[in-house]
């Protein structure tokens, strides 16, 4: 129950980061909106919904998607703005339209950006997820209730460390999707260490000579 939200969060706020990001006035507004939804208690919006939606899973899920808006969105926006300009430049000078440009040049080098923010808020939802089981809708959050009800601290030290282990399985989750997904940067990072190992060869070749010189 914790993903949905995200997923549906991230299809909400690709769109409007990326209206953002062409239209920068866009950005002030909309940060100001998601933040004052984040803001929002998730009880109170619970009992705002309940009348429509009742005691169900799309109760919780409602509050937990808006939430995710207040990360995803910046994530998105920041992503897309280090794109560098010759990149574009050099896309636009080799024909690509605007659509093609975005889906082969400009998302997959905003990817590690708008990852990092997935992550934060993948993790943030599994916390607070447990919030609905005040509607019976709770997963592990139910541990929690139940161990309160009985004062009985074992069932609440259950469900604090399954979501710890469950939070950072799913963060090892995305970063394993990034590592699949950008391939160029295990290249770049393997044609750095070969060339920080040959200058130090160099180095110590040059440095050889003049050593020998000095005895």
């Amino acid at each position: 129950m914790s993903i949905v939200p995200v997923v549906l969060g991230l299809a909400v706020a690709l769109p409007a980061g990326l209206a953002c990001a062409q239209w920068r006035r866009l950005y002030a507004p909309v940060t100001a909106v998601t933040s004052a939804l984040y803001a929002l208690p998730a009880i109170a919006v619970f009992i705002v919904l309940i009348p429509f939606t009742g005691l169900t899973r799309t109760t919780v899920m409602i509050p937990l998607t808006l939430y995710t808006l207040s990360v995803l969105i910046p994530s998105v926006v920041d992503g897309l703005r280090s794109v560098p300009e010759h990149v574009r430049l050099s896309a636009v000078a080799m024909g690509y339209g605007p659509a093609r440009r975005l889906a082969t040049v400009e998302l997959p080098i905003a990817l590690p950006v708008v990852m990092s923010g997935l992550r934060i808020a993948t993790v943030s939802n599994i916390s607070l997820v447990s919030v609905g089981a005040l509607l019976g809708q709770g997963g592990l959050g139910m541990l929690f209730t139940d161990g309160a009800n009985r004062d009985f601290t074992t069932p609440i030290i259950v469900g604090i460390v399954l979501s710890v282990a469950l939070a950072l399985v799913a963060d090892a989750l995305l970063l394993l999707v990034q590592w699949l997904l950008t391939p160029w940067s295990r290249a770049g990072r393997g044609r750095g260490a070969r060339a920080e190992r040959r200058a130090a060869a160099a180095g110590h070749a040059d440095a050889a000579p003049v050593e020998e010189a000095a005895l």
